[in-house]
């Protein structure tokens, strides 16, 4: 399968600002680009391109005072295989988990784990180790979060989700993975292109989504408590404790946003 990937969005600087953009797909899927996905600007700036900490290709650049453009687009191969379900993938002991895993069972910006860890043990700590419980993490999430776009908001914790009882979909990723980690399974939060390939098409305007993934049997699951449902054509730009870690535009100063517009379908 081949799915067309790309965005185009224009921001206004009111002076000089340096920028960090984190557009591009995911180092682990650099192979199944049929061309570069590097972001173009508009007007020309220079560009300082490096990889973070979690492993996410990023831009550095400084925006002159004005309108600038960000965009690209490109042609990725995916298998066009739903997310993989794995039943009796295990949970490991906390003892047994790779280090790199072990940030990801901490409390982080958006995912206050001290204050949930008893609502977490409350409600899923009678469920079976492994797979199932992170599976009742999500119906749990899908049913308890009304999904509204007009109430997103960009500073909205896990705990404040749970309260409310509405958000988005990087709403339903913080309130999974603050689940996930009060009950000592690492989750990490994921953003990314995710079309309407093999549902039912949505009228709304195509954004980028946001998921999560656990650590079982050895290697990151994809779940996504928005959908509740394996999905084809996830592909992945960042990977961070929380949104917080992988914000497509960081601006070190004032911005406003002009225009922004989202692309991925199966070509």
């Amino acid at each position: 399968m081949r799915i067309k990937i790309g965005y185009d969005i224009s921001y206004r600087y009111f002076q000089a600002t340096p920028i960090i953009l984190m557009t591009e797909v995911h180092q682990s899927r650099i192979d199944d680009l049929e061309r570069p996905d590097i972001p173009q600007i508009h007007p020309p700036v220079l560009i300082d391109r490096y990889v973070d900490g979690f492993g996410n290709r990023c831009c550095r650049l400084v925006a002159p005072p004005g309108d600038l453009r960000i965009f690209a687009e490109t042609i990725i191969k995916d298998s066009g295989q739903p997310d993989p379900v794995v039943p009796d993938a295990v949970q490991h002991q906390i003892q047994d988990l790779p280090y790199e895993t072990l940030n990801y069972l901490l409390g982080s910006r958006y995912c206050e784990t001290q204050l949930l860890s008893e609502d977490a043990w409350r409600l899923f700590g009678h469920t079976p180790l492994g797979w199932a419980r992170v599976q009742a993490v999500c119906d749990f999430v899908q049913g308890h979060l009304r999904f509204d776009y007009q109430q997103a908001r960009n500073t909205r914790t896990a705990v404040e989700a749970y309260r409310e009882g509405v958000g988005v979909c990087r709403d339903f990723a913080h309130l999974s993975v603050t689940f996930c980690r009060c009950l000592n399974i690492p989750a990490r939060y994921c953003t990314g292109y995710l079309g309407d390939i093999g549902v039912p098409p949505v009228p709304d305007p195509m954004d980028f989504s946001g998921w999560f993934e656990v650590f079982l049997g050895g290697q990151w699951r994809t779940f996504d408590a928005r959908h509740n449902k394996p999905r084809i054509g996830r592909i992945p730009i960042a990977y961070g404790r929380d949104a917080g870690d992988v914000a497509i535009s960081t601006a070190f100063g004032p911005e406003a946003l002009l225009s922004f517009s989202v692309t991925t379908f199966e070509v």
